[in-house]
């Protein structure tokens, strides 16, 4: 469904979030096998010119209008073009009814989703057959869950969008690949308040990302142990989904 990206020497790639977590796992990744890369992240100084060598720095903030374009003319200007590009921008807080907080909620969704349509309406009109562009979703955005009143939603509208966008994109022979990690050991998860099931390094989770990546597919979700049950649960109707999650969440 998608090409199946294996050589990465010399492969122009645009990660956009990628000073922490994944982005800059995944980052370490690339360079390791070859690939050219440019980085974004808010703060030019989380972007780590010296641990990616030959890393083009590109800060932009994904919530302000105009940042991502900036940033991408400024990589056109250095490298003519560019074969994928990976959306990771995230933000994540733990949210119930009781502690709903609408300003916080809006900050999410900005991060989670409406960045990533923005980066689409930059790139679009660069990307060409045999690259692509793709999103770090969660598995979140299957179905509803505990504490994700915020979180959930943005992931899930980030889901839908991505299959939007492969219908479109994918008889041009452009690729758009969804990434639906579980749990990860980031900032952002050491925020959760109970045990996360099948926890993942970020260094596995970058991994994984390169070999769905060769795959073709057009889901990338991992770890398999876990992301087959999210999956599994996801098709349930709601009158058995709703209380199966309340037991195994305690929601």
């Amino acid at each position: 469904m998608n090409p199946k990206l294996t050589d990465w020497t010399g492969k122009r790639v645009w990660l956009i979030g990628a000073s922490t977590g994944i982005g800059a796992a995944l980052a370490d990744e690339l360079a390791r096998r070859g690939a050219r890369l440019a980085l974004s992240a808010r703060s030019a100084a989380g972007l780590r010119p010296a641990d990616v060598p030959g890393a083009l720095p590109l800060p932009c903030d994904v919530t302000v209008p105009g940042s991502l374009a900036a940033a991408r003319d400024a990589l056109l200007a250095a490298w003519g073009g560019v074969e994928l590009v990976v959306y990771l921008a995230g933000d994540y807080v733990p949210m119930r009814t009781e502690d709903f907080d609408l300003p916080a909620a809006e900050r999410i969704v900005a991060v989670n989703f409406t960045g990533a349509m923005r980066l689409a309406a930059t790139v679009l009109g660069d990307l060409r057959p045999g690259g692509g562009i793709a999103f770090v979703a969660s598995v979140a955005g299957y179905r509803g869950l505990p504490r994700a009143l915020a979180y959930g939603p943005g992931k899930a509208a980030l889901i839908h969008f991505a299959e939007c966008l492969h219908l479109e994109l994918a008889p041009r022979g452009i690729g758009v690949w969804v990434v639906n990690p579980g749990f990860v050991a980031t900032r952002l998860t050491a925020r959760n308040d109970f045990g996360m099931p099948a926890l993942l390094t970020t260094e596995d989770a970058a991994r994984a990302m390169v070999q769905g990546l060769a795959s073709g597919g057009f889901e990338i979700h991992f770890p398999k142990r876990f992301t087959r049950i999210m999956k599994l649960l996801s098709f349930l109707p709601y009158r058995c989904y709703f209380p199966l999650v309340r037991r195994f969440t305690g929601g």
